[in-house]
């Protein structure tokens, strides 16, 4: 029977299980929180980013999870600089030009701060003069650091991105570095 495992990744650790980055400095990555042999990680969540990652020892389901084919909805709780205006959260909803080509439509709701949620470490940077609120974004592809691009795009750069729900597994009390079976 095949395996899934559901983790919360903390900010600052790599989604691999081995660094090949500098040797003099290591960086965090899943083994320092997950040792099951034969698993790997369905797709990737930046260093940066936060929250539900899922890993398998099943190649089917790590090929329908991580390729964009398939269309598998990921949201993020996103902390924005600023508060974008009703222009904004339409078009981060319709799609929009990058460099890479257009996005999907989004799925996007202005949201209250998540509930319980953990700080993080360090901080997200405090300015009293700027404010920041949060979005529930919903996206179907996973281009790299598609989110951060698209908030920065309207012109509310990301502070904080948390992805909350891949599919129908979402992170259900997990706090960062724990895991579970799905």
């Amino acid at each position: 029977m095949a395996r899934t495992i559901l983790f919360n990744k903390p900010f600052g650790v790599l989604s691999q299980f081995t660094d090949r980055g500098n040797a003099d400095s290591p960086r965090a990555t899943l083994s320092d929180h997950i040792d099951l042999p034969g698993v790997y990680a369905a797709g990737r969540l930046d260093r940066d980013s936060e929250g539900l990652m899922i890993l398998t020892d099943d190649g089917r389901l790590q090929a329908r999870i991580a390729d964009p084919k398939h269309k598998m909805p990921k949201t993020y709780w996103v902390q924005v600089e600023g508060l974008p205006d009703d222009a904004a959260i339409e078009a981060l909803r319709k799609g929009m030009r990058l460099k890479d080509g257009m996005t999907k439509p989004a799925g996007v709701r202005r949201m209250d701060h998540p509930p319980a949620l953990w700080d993080r470490d360090p901080p997200v940077r405090f300015r009293k003069s700027v404010p920041d609120s949060w979005l529930e974004i919903t996206i179907t592809e996973g281009r790299n650091r598609q989110v951060r691009r698209m908030t920065a795009h309207v012109g509310h750069p990301t502070l904080r991105l948390i992805r909350e729900r891949i599919g129908h597994w979402h992170l259900g009390g997990l706090r960062p570095g724990e895991w579970r079976d799905a």
